[in-house]
C-alpha cells in the first residue's frame, strides 16, 4: 500500500507539472509589455516559494534538534533529517530562482545582474546554506549537527527578510505580485490560472524529493547508528 501510495502521489505531481507547462506555455496570454519572457514568473515565483517553505522546514528541524538533542535523542535525530532535506531540497530551488532571475533580467532591464536589496539578500541566503551543506559534507566530530542547527537557524533569518525587500527598500526588482500597490497581481484571469497550477505543481513536486531525501537521511543514521554500535560491542 505504501508503494502504491507513493506511485499515485508521483503519477499525480507529474501530471501536474505537465499541466502546470502547458497552462504556462500556451495558455496563459503573453504579457503586454514584457512580451513571451514574461512567462519565466510561472516558474521563477513558485521555485522561491517552494525553497521559502523548505527552509523553514530545515528552521524548524534545526529547532528541533537543539531542543530535544539531550532530552530524547531519537526526536532529535528526525528533527535533524528534516532540517538537512529542508537546507538541501531548498538550495535546489534557490539555485532555480537565482538563474531564472538574470535570464528574466537581461531580457526586461538589459542587464544580468545588479546589486539590489533583493537579489543581493537572495545570494546572501544560497550562500549560507551552500555554508550549511559543506559543513555537513566536509566537516567532522559530535558538535556538527549542532553547529549545523545554529547555521540553519541563522539563515532562515535572512527569508522574511528576502520577502520583505521589495517593500521596505527601493529596488530594481518588481513590485509584489500580491500584496503590493493597487496594481499589483495579474490583470487577466488566465494568468492567475496559470500561476496557481504551477505553485500547486511545483510544490508536489518538492514535497516529493523532500520526502524521499528524509528517507534516505533517516536510513543513513540508522546505518551509522548500527555501525557505531557494532564497533562498541566489538
Amino acid at each position: 500500500m505504501k508503494k502504491l501510495a507513493i506511485g499515485l502521489y508521483a503519477t499525480v505531481t507529474v501530471a501536474l507539472m505537465i499541466w502546470g507547462f502547458y497552462q504556462a506555455i500556451y495558455v496563459a496570454p503573453t504579457d503586454a509589455m514584457q512580451g513571451e519572457i514574461f512567462r519565466i514568473i510561472f516558474y521563477h515565483v513558485p521555485s522561491a516559494s517552494v525553497a521559502f517553505l523548505f527552509f523553514a522546514i530545515s528552521l524548524l528541524g534545526s529547532i528541533g534538534y537543539l531542543a530535544y538533542r539531550h532530552s530524547h535523542p531519537e526526536w532529535a535525530q528526525v528533527a535533524d533529517a528534516w532540517a538537512l532535506a529542508g537546507a538541501e531540497v531548498g538550495i535546489v530551488f534557490c539555485t532555480v530562482v537565482l538563474t531564472t532571475g538574470p535570464l528574466w533580467g537581461r531580457r526586461a532591464w538589459g542587464i544580468w545582474w545588479t546589486w539590489d536589496a533583493r537579489l543581493t539578500t537572495t545570494l546572501v541566503l544560497w550562500l549560507i546554506y551552500v555554508s550549511y551543506l559543506l559543513l555537513r559534507r566536509f566537516a567532522a566530530g559530535p558538535q556538527v549537527q549542532t553547529l549545523a542547527a545554529v547555521l540553519g537557524i541563522f539563515g532562515a533569518l535572512d527569508v522574511p527578510i528576502v520577502y520583505m525587500s521589495n517593500r521596505w527598500f527601493r529596488t530594481q526588482h518588481p513590485a509584489p505580485v500580491f500584496g503590493g500597490d493597487s496594481d499589483s497581481g495579474f490583470k487577466d484571469p488566465l494568468m492567475l490560472h496559470a500561476f496557481g497550477w504551477n505553485i500547486l505543481a511545483w510544490f508536489a513536486w518538492g514535497i516529493l524529493v523532500l520526502c524521499f531525501r528524509y528517507y534516505v537521511e533517516r536510513r543513513q543514521q540508522k546505518i551509522a547508528a548500527n555501525e557505531a554500535q557494532e564497533a562498541l560491542d566489538a
